[in-house]
C-alpha cells in the first residue's frame, strides 16, 4: 500500500438533504494519481447508545421495529446527538426519555467509525451502572418501543444466537460484558 494514502477531494456535491440526512457524491484524487469519479457518502450526526445496569444487574435492552429490515429488534438506548449537545448529555437525555432510567455512574466506553466506508459518523457508547427507573418513557414523536430487563445469561445467549441484530452495538455490549467481568477472554 503505497504509504501516502490520503485522497484530494477534486469536488463535491451534495445529491439529497432532508432534516438530518444528506448524501453527497465526491470526485477524489488517489495518491498515484487515479480518479474516483463518483464516491458516495452519506452524513448523518453522530449519536450514542448506553448499556443500562440496573443495581440488580440486569441490562436494560428495547426492543424497537426497524423498518429498512422489517423486524422488531432489541437494541440499546440512544439516539442522534443534537447540535451543540456533547454526547454524554445525550446518552442521559436518551436513556431517560426510552426508558425512565438514570444513573449517576455513567462512562465513555467506546467511541468507534459507524461505517468509515459511507459516513464520517460517530456512534459513542457508555456504560451505566447501579441504574434506577426514576419517570415514566418520554419519547420521540415517531417512537414505540418496549423495555426489555435481561440478566446476565440471557444477554449472553442473545449475543451467541445472533439476537442482537444491530451490528454497531454488538462490540460495545462485548467490551461492557469485559469491563464488567460478566465475561473473560
Amino acid at each position: 500500500m503505497n504509504k501516502n494514502y490520503n485522497w484530494k477531494q477534486l469536488s463535491s456535491k451534495t445529491v439529497f438533504e432532508q432534516s438530518w440526512f444528506k448524501t453527497k457524491v465526491d470526485v477524489c484524487q488517489l495518491p498515484d494519481g487515479r480518479i474516483f469519479d463518483s464516491y458516495f457518502t452519506v452524513e448523518v450526526p453522530d449519536w450514542c447508545n448506553t448499556i443500562i445496569i440496573t443495581e440488580d444487574e440486569k441490562i436494560v435492552l428495547i426492543k424497537q421495529y426497524r423498518y429498512p429490515i422489517n423486524k422488531i429488534i432489541y437494541e440499546l438506548p440512544g439516539g442522534l446527538i443534537e447540535q451543540n449537545e456533547n454526547p454524554m448529555q445525550a446518552a442521559l437525555r436518551e436513556m431517560q426519555e426510552e426508558t425512565g432510567y438514570t444513573s449517576n455512574n455513567i462512562e465513555l466506553i467506546s467511541t468507534v467509525a459507524a461505517n468509515p466506508a459511507l459516513q464520517s459518523t460517530t456512534a459513542y457508547f457508555y456504560l451505566a451502572t447501579n441504574a434506577v427507573k426514576t419517570q415514566k418513557q418520554n419519547f420521540d414523536e415517531f417512537e414505540e418501543l418496549t423495555i426489555e430487563l435481561v440478566d446476565k445469561t440471557t444477554i449472553k445467549e442473545l449475543l451467541t444466537n445472533n439476537a442482537l441484530q444491530h451490528g454497531v452495538q454488538v462490540g460495545a455490549i462485548y467490551q461492557a460484558l469485559l469491563k464488567l467481568g460478566w465475561i473473560n477472554w
